[in-house]
């Protein structure tokens, strides 16, 4: 199980990275999605360093057990809310990319639990 969790964990963390990346760049492309869902543009460096400290959490989770779960835990509650937003304005479009991301993200947290 820990060395399907360090693959997979990495590259969540991976895309977490680019993700937040995109975030502080303002990235017309995720500025647009959004804002579009309601999310203030003021907002962008706090998520954004939700997913470095998600990333960092994962990576150094592979060392320490409990920080690797807690950060997938984070993540996980991350993009439940991400996913929670997208539905509360009915954004169809933008959903899927955060359901997957949160079925990645349960499946990290599973991993590295059952890895302990």
């Amino acid at each position: 199980m820990f060395v399907a969790y360090a693959i997979v964990g990495l590259l969540l963390a991976v895309a977490l990275l680019f993700s937040a990346f995109a975030k502080l760049t303002r990235n017309k492309m995720i500025v647009e999605g959004m804002t579009s869902i309601g999310v203030p543009l003021g907002m962008f460096p706090f998520l954004a360093a939700c997913e470095i400290a998600g990333a960092a959490g994962l990576v150094i989770g592979l060392w320490y057990g409990p920080l690797g779960v807690a950060a997938a835990i984070g993540v996980v509650l991350y993009f439940i809310g991400a996913a929670g937003a997208h539905l509360r304005k009915s954004d169809f479009k933008g959903l899927p990319n955060a359901l997957v991301m949160l079925i990645v993200a349960a499946v990290v947290l599973t991993l590295r639990a059952l890895s302990l």
